[in-house]
C-alpha cells in the first residue's frame, strides 16, 4: 500500500497549543509523517493492535546502536539499560524484577501520605494568584516518587532538572545544547544514584531502592547499571507525565467547568481528553504486514497515542454527563484511551500515576472551590510531551 504523505511539524506554534484538530486530519489507518520521517497510525484500533502485537518492540538495532555518536555513550548507557528500551528476554527479566519491589500494595499505601502532601503544599498557597505547575503540579509528584525511592527529598529540584533535561533527548526540539545538558545530568544523576545505592547496600530501608537491591529472580538480579537506569526510569518517567496529567487536568476541569467529583471516572477522562504524551515509537523487529502495508525489520512507526482519546468511536464526546446510576454506585463506561501504552510494555508506574491524580485533584479543588483561570495557558514546546510552560490561576 503507497502512504499518503503529511507534513506537520511537531514544533509549530499552532500545533503546540492544540494538536487535536490536526490529529482528526491526519489519513487513516497509516500515512507517512514527513517530518518525522516515519510511518505513523492515529487509528486508536490499529495503535492497540501494535501496541500488543509481538513483532512490535521498543529495543534498537545493534546497526544503529553503531552509528551514536561517541560523545553520547554516557546518556545511551543508561537508555539501552533501561527495561523501557529492551526487549524479551532481557525486559522479561528487568520488569519482572522491578514489579517484586513496585508492588500495588506499596503504591496503594501511599493514599495517606499523598493526601497529607496535597494539603501541606496548597496550605503554602501565597494567593492570591499562583504558578500552580512549581506549588502544585511539580512538588507533588517528584516528593512521592523520591519518598517511594528513599532518596533525599532535599534533592527534589536537582531530580526534577535532570529529568527535564534528560527527557527533553526524546522530543522534537532536540539540538546540540539539550545534548550538552542530557549528558550533564546524566553523569550527576548517576553519580547521585550511585551513591544512594551504596548507603542502602550496607543499610537496606524499607524504600524502593533496598528493594530493589534485594530483588532477584532464582539466581539473577539487577546489575549496577541495571539499578541505576531503573531509578532514573522510575524517577523520570514517575514523575514526569503526572506532571503533565496534574497541570493538564486542572487546566481541562477550569476550561470545561467540571470538578472532580468522581475522582476515578474524571481521571480517566483527563487521560483521553488531554494525556501527557501524544507519540510513542515502535519498530518492527521482524517484517510483518499490517494494515496493508508491509513494515521490514527495523522499520519505525510512530503511534500518537495523543489522538487516542479523541477518537469518535473510541470516545465520542469530550463534555461527559454522568449517568444518575452513578450516583448508585452503577460506574458509567471509563473513557478509553492509551495514554500508559498497552502489552508488555505497559507503564508500570500507572497505579501510581492514577493514585496521585485521583488523590491530589478532589483536594485541590475542594480547598480551592472557586479557583479560576487567572490568563489562558500556553503550552511548551516540548512535544511529543504535553507540557504546560505555565497555569497561573486566581484561587
Amino acid at each position: 500500500m503507497t502512504l499518503t504523505t503529511f507534513h506537520q511539524s511537531p514544533r509549530e506554534a499552532a500545533f503546540v497549543q492544540n494538536p487535536y484538530p490536526v490529529y482528526a486530519r491526519m489519513p487513516r489507518p497509516l500515512f507517512h509523517w514527513e517530518d518525522y520521517g516515519m510511518c505513523a497510525t492515529a487509528d486508536f484500533a490499529l495503535m492497540e493492535h501494535i501496541l500488543k502485537h509481538p513483532s512490535f518492540g521498543r529495543e534498537v538495532p545493534e546497526q544503529e546502536r553503531n552509528l551514536r555518536p561517541a560523545h553520547l555513550a554516557p546518556f545511551y548507557k543508561i537508555d539501552d539499560n533501561s527495561m523501557l528500551e529492551r526487549e524479551p528476554p532481557t525486559h522479561t527479566r528487568l520488569r519482572g524484577l522491578v514489579l517484586r519491589a513496585f508492588t500495588s500494595r506499596r503504591i496503594a499505601a501511599l493514599k495517606p501520605e499523598i493526601e497529607t502532601l496535597a494539603h501541606d503544599l496548597i496550605d503554602r498557597f501565597k494567593g492570591p494568584e499562583i504558578d500552580l505547575l512549581p506549588a502544585f503540579c511539580e512538588t507533588l509528584p517528584v516528593t512521592i516518587i523520591a519518598r517511594l525511592l528513599g532518596v533525599r527529598e532535599t534533592s527534589t529540584t536537582d531530580l526534577l532538572n535532570w529529568s527535564h533535561a534528560m527527557v527533553a533527548m526524546y522530543q522534537s526540539r532536540r539540538d546540540d545544547r539539550i545534548e550538552r545538558e542530557a549528558l550533564t545530568a546524566t553523569t550527576e544523576f548517576s553519580a547521585f544514584l550511585h551513591e544512594t545505592i551504596t548507603a542502602r547496600r550496607k543499610t537496606p530501608r524499607d524504600d524502593l531502592i533496598s528493594h530493589l537491591i534485594a530483588a532477584r529472580d532464582a539466581d539473577d538480579r539487577l546489575t549496577e547499571d541495571e539499578l541505576i537506569a531503573t531509578c532514573i526510569l522510575l524517577l523520570n518517567a514517575g514523575h514526569e507525565a503526572t506532571v503533565h496529567t496534574i497541570g493538564n487536568g486542572v487546566h481541562y476541569l477550569l476550561r470545561t467547568g467540571q470538578k472532580p467529583e468522581h475522582p476515578e471516572y474524571i481521571t480517566e477522562e483527563i487521560l483521553a481528553a488531554d494525556p501527557p504524551l501524544h507519540v510513542f515509537q515502535r519498530i518492527a523487529m521482524e517484517d510483518v504486514e499490517i494494515a496493508d502495508h508491509l513494515f521490514r525489520k527495523n522499520d519505525r512507526i510512530a503511534l500518537i497515542l495523543g489522538a487516542a482519546g479523541h477518537e469518535p468511536s473510541e470516545y465520542p464526546t469530550k463534555q461527559v454527563t454522568l449517568p444518575n446510576p452513578y450516583q448508585t454506585h452503577t460506574k458509567p463506561t471509563l473513557p478509553k484511551h492509551l495514554a500508559f501504552g498497552l502489552g508488555r510494555h505497559f507503564c508500570v508506574g500507572a497505579p501510581l500515576a492514577r493514585l496521585e491524580v485521583q488523590t491530589a485533584l478532589p483536594i485541590l479543588f475542594e480547598r480551592h472551590p472557586k479557583m479560576h483561570l487567572a490568563e489562558p495557558p500556553k503550552y511548551a514546546d516540548r512535544y511529543h510531551f504535553r507540557a504546560l510552560k505555565h497555569l497561573r490561576i486566581t484561587l
